[in-house]
This record gives structure tokens, C-alpha cells and sequence, in this order.
């Protein structure tokens, strides 16, 4: 897809970390683009500082992710791609644990679990079909193309460790649904990608120590350092880009391979 002025764009996550840093790459390239972010303190200055337009929208409820497809529409034209950056974790917590104080045993609470699904899978899921629904409505580019979709799962989605398995699940879900919706759309000309990213030196990782961080740099491979999310801005706009990038889960990570703990 050749990006232009002429294109829009949806980022959820947009207004910090690794979708701040792609709305900013579209932008770069003369894209619309509309940030979806829930966070109303840092959304709209997140926004101005590239040019973009601030949509408050929780993905996890359908009719703020319905509003904000309407806002984002009014302002920008309908889009052409949709990047889902927006995820997270609820904390970490053994499938069935034993108390170190009491030696209670203590299983994985079941609604800690159905949230992370619903961040992280769910709302993804969501927004996939609103932005997809909406780009069959599009004549098609050269070659054929209406649209292309990104999304951000992790690395942890294959070798999550000892704690994660809600947010390994989730994300695990997220590389499943890729191929699948690829095969699904292929008909409309709409694309779908999928990114893992491994260790980011993201807004998460702000308040870790100096030696936390340290150590989880240390432990990549090469290089050994936490990946910048522009490293994941530019993988993502490539996938926009390169017409022939379809149905892939490609993982940024530095070759590292997650140990149990």
C-alpha cells in the first residue's frame, strides 16, 4: 500500500508506547491517523504533538469502540489500516498456586483471567472486524488492495512463563485468529499481520529498576539491549507497505527464547 495523504489510519494503544510510536511513523508518511486510547490525561497532547486525532475509547466495550470508529471516521475519511497496539496484563499468577505463608492452596482467579482474554484477544478481535467491515465498503487500490491490519501479540504467545498464562493465552490467541482472518478476507483484498514483540522498553517498563531492566536487556541474545519502539513502528509500517505481507506472526525480539522464569 502506498501511503500517502490520502490514507487514514486507526492505532489502538495510539497515545503511548509502541502505538505512539507507530502513529507517528504513519503520520511521517502523510497518513491519518486516529488514536484510540482510553487514557484521557495523556490522549489528546499525544495526539496534537504528531498531528493526529484523539479518540477516548475503551476497546474492551462495543459501543466506545463503536464511537470512536465514527469519530475517527468523521474526522479522517474511513481507514485503510488499523494497527491494534492496545493489551496488557492484570499481574501475574499461577494456574493453581501454593501460599509460601500459609501453604493455602490457591487457584487462578477467574475473572483476573476472562479480563486479560478480553484485553488482549477480545478487543482486538473487536476492532478487526469494525475496521474491516468498514474497509469492504472501499474501492480497491492497485492491485486490488481495500486494507491492512496489524496486530501486536508477544513472544510470550509461544513460551510464556511460570504466571502468564492469561496473558500467554491471550496472546496466543492473537496469533491464532492471523491465518484464519487472512483466509477470511482474502476475497475483500484486506491484509493481516501480526507482530511479537519480545522485551520493549515501553511505558510498562518505566517504573522497573535500573538493575530489573539490566538484567532483562542482558538476557537478549543480540542485541543486548531492550527493543525501541520505533524498531516495532518500522516492522509494522513494512507490513502496511509490502503488498505481498499476508498472514504472517513475525516475531522482534532479538532471538531471545523465554525460560520458565
Amino acid at each position: 500500500m502506498e501511503l500517502g495523504p490520502d490514507i487514514a489510519a486507526i492505532v489502538t494503544g495510539g497515545a503511548s508506547g509502541l502505538g505512539h510510536a507507530t502513529a507517528s511513523a504513519l503520520r511521517a508518511a502523510g497518513v491519518k491517523v486516529a488514536l484510540f486510547d482510553k487514557n484521557e490525561e495523556i490522549g489528546p497532547d499525544a495526539a496534537a504533538a504528531i498531528g493526529a486525532t484523539y479518540c477516548a475509547v475503551d476497546v474492551m466495550d462495543q459501543a466506545s469502540v463503536d464511537a470512536g470508529f465514527a469519530s475517527a471516521r468523521a474526522a479522517n475519511g474511513q481507514e485503510r489500516i488499523l494497527v491494534n497496539c492496545a493489551g496488557g496484563s492484570f499481574g501475574p499468577h499461577k494456574t493453581v498456586a501454593r501460599s509460601k505463608e500459609t501453604g493455602a492452596i490457591e487457584p487462578y482467579p477467574i475473572d483476573k483471567y476472562i479480563k486479560t482474554i478480553e484485553l488482549n484477544l477480545i478487543a482486538s478481535f473487536r476492532c478487526i472486524v469494525g475496521a474491516a467491515a468498514g474497509m469492504m465498503t472501499l474501492e480497491p487500490l492497485a492491485g486490488g488492495e481495500r486494507g491492512a491490519i496489524v496486530n501486536t501479540a508477544s513472544v510470550a504467545g509461544e513460551e510464556g512463563q511460570m504466571g502468564q498464562v492469561a496473558y500467554a493465552s491471550a496472546k496466543a490467541g492473537v496469533i491464532g485468529m492471523t491465518l484464519p482472518i487472512a483466509r477470511d478476507l482474502m476475497s475483500e483484498g484486506i491484509r493481516i499481520n501480526t507482530i511479537l514483540p519480545g522485551i520493549f522498553d515501553t511505558p510498562l517498563l518505566a517504573r522497573a529498576k535500573p538493575q530489573v531492566k539490566a538484567a532483562l536487556a542482558a538476557s537478549v541474545p543480540f542485541p543486548k539491549r531492550l527493543g525501541a519502539a520505533p524498531e516495532y513502528a518500522a516492522l509494522a509500517v513494512e507490513m502496511i507497505r509490502n503488498g505481498y505481507f499476508n498472514g504472517e506472526d513475525v516475531r522482534l525480539d532479538g532471538a531471545i527464547r523465554m525460560q520458565p522464569r
